[in-house]
């Protein structure tokens, strides 16, 4: 396009925008607007859906589908029934368990030492024969060996 052909052609469109704008009707002008406009050719660009460039990588494309897998998977879940076992705790009674054992403790501590003492008790108790532990436990042997004894004749 030449200078002259390109200066004829902004003076038609110049004149018809006066006419225009003066309220006379230009029929042979078409009505530019800038979104549809393509300024190298001077004339309307249709618009093709092809020509539109799609996005790849968009968050609708990420999400597209997610909804309805969701409403799915619920469904099922509710669809299923409902195990007691799942909701039962496996020992029921841990936490009595976690409360008693520190004084489980201490009276296990005493229940020895009480233990002990009636051990010593029995022992001092039995016929004096021995003030060692060897000496009472031999005395205790003798004296249920005695026992069995006795009960046989009977």
């Amino acid at each position: 396009m030449s200078l002259a052909e390109a200066s004829e052609a902004r003076k038609a469109r110049l004149l018809a925008l006066r006419k225009r704008k003066a309220g006379e009707d230009v029929a042979d002008a078409p009505l530019l607007k800038g979104r549809n406009f393509d300024p190298v050719s001077r004339t309307l660009r249709k618009r093709n859906q092809g020509d539109d460039v799609e996005m790849e990588d968009t968050v609708e494309k990420n999400v597209e589908g997610m909804a309805e897998g969701i409403i799915a998977e619920d469904e099922q879940r509710r669809a299923q029934e409902l195990d007691v076992f799942n909701i039962a705790p496996k020992r029921p009674n841990w936490d009595l368990k976690r409360e008693m054992e520190k004084k489980l403790a201490k009276l296990e501590r005493r229940t020895q030492e009480s233990i002990h003492t009636l051990i010593r008790q029995r022992l001092s108790a039995q016929k004096g024969e021995a003030d060692d532990i060897m000496g009472a436990m031999n005395a205790q042997e003798r004296q249920n060996a005695s026992e069995a004894l006795s009960d046989e004749e009977d």
